[in-house]
């Protein structure tokens, strides 16, 4: 009976997952749908400091469509592990650069085709070889695994490299080195989402009609959310303020998901029970969707398409033989410019001497 239970909340927590990026990602066409439209009429845009936006109602449907995917994200750590439900929110970023194809006329390239099939075939791996998390059915029980060393360990480093980052690291090498605010909010993330798994589970125990608001547990975590939350907000913030979005996504995707599966890993001992094969499945999915996540930003802006492969390979084919092809191509253009230089002076002078021109000859 347990082992159904985990089956059809395991089952739950994918549904939700995908169905939360889903959401996310076309959120982002929803939004930038009824940006242009604004730009079109002539109101001042976003970027300006405008907020007509507030008055267009595909900006709201698209801030709608984000709130249900954050709420069908959150439900979904009650329910799956967070190895399986963090990997799969790279299906937002995939659901956004096929709709945007589609109805903001983006060309996404042959390496951004490439990258959203590399990024289905890395989650449908990660499905296959999730890992069955320990069961976590109450707030006492989640408090106890809080209070495993191992966590206690963990966390205590997680704030300390946060504080030095923020207070010493930040001020002096944010503005130039990417990594500084990029780590700040991945690290905390993993906490994040440890408090986002055991709000989850007061909310199942609410629904039950159980006291949970009597828990301090709760509000411990209800307020270490918040923080956590602002947090991470803020730097992320700074880092697209600085550098690149199509730095910034595909790092903080690496090291905010590596940093959530480590501590998912200590806190709920994911991995202790797993199978070599699903180890090994878990990682190359999850590198998978990294390759994916990369080509599919890194390369955005290079026009490259199967039309221009062939192009390609010839140039690479005689890139590869060297010299000698160089010096026989060259041969070959030098005597057809001959030949055709020939043929024209022929031409010329078999014109002159119809015309009875002396200077024919």
């Amino acid at each position: 009976m347990s082992q159904t239970r985990g089956k059809y909340d395991f089952c739950i927590g994918l549904v939700l997952a995908m169905s939360s990026s889903i959401f996310i990602g076309g959120s982002f066409i929803l939004k930038k749908k009824g940006l242009l439209r604004l730009a079109r009429k002539g109101s001042m845009r976003a970027g300006q400091g405008g907020h007509a936006y507030l008055k267009e109602w595909l900006w709201w449907a698209g801030l709608l469509s984000m709130g249900a995917g954050e709420v069908a994200n959150f439900a979904a750590y009650a329910f799956a592990p967070a190895t399986l439900v963090t990997p799969l929110g790279a299906l937002s970023v995939l659901v956004s650069a096929i709709l945007s194809s589609f109805f903001l006329n983006e060309k996404l390239n042959l390496h951004g085709k490439i990258g959203c099939l590399l990024s289905i075939l890395g989650s449908t791996v990660m499905v296959i070889h999730a890992p069955q998390e320990e069961e976590v059915e109450t707030l006492d029980e989640m408090s106890h695994k809080l209070g495993d060393p191992g966590f206690v360990v963990f966390a205590t480093l997680v704030v300390i490299v946060s504080l030095i980052l923020i207070c010493v690291v930040g001020p002096r090498h944010g503005q130039t080195n990417i990594l500084v605010y990029i780590t700040i909010c991945s690290v905390i993330g993993a906490l994040s989402v440890s408090c986002v798994k055991g709000l989850g589970i007061a909310i199942k125990e609410l629904f039950a009609g159980k006291p949970v608001l009597k828990h301090p547990l709760s509000w411990i975590l209800l307020l270490s959310l918040t923080v956590c939350v602002s947090t991470q907000i803020n730097y992320l913030n700074r880092a697209l303020d600085i550098f690149n979005t199509s730095i910034v996504t595909p790092i903080y995707y690496v090291i905010f998901t590596t940093s959530v599966l480590t501590c998912s890993a200590i806190l709920f001992k994911e991995w202790q029970h797993m199978a070599a094969d699903d180890i090994i499945g878990t990682f190359s999915g999850f590198l998978t969707i990294i390759v994916g996540i990369f080509l599919l930003h890194a390369f955005k802006d290079v026009n490259f398409t199967l039309a221009n492969l062939p192009l390609s390979l010839r140039k690479d084919d005689r890139a590869a033989n060297g010299t000698l092809l160089s010096t026989y191509d060259s041969f070959n253009e030098d005597e057809e410019s001959s030949a055709c230089l020939g043929e024209m002076q022929s031409t010329e002078s078999l014109s002159a001497r119809r015309n009875g021109s002396l200077s024919a000859f």
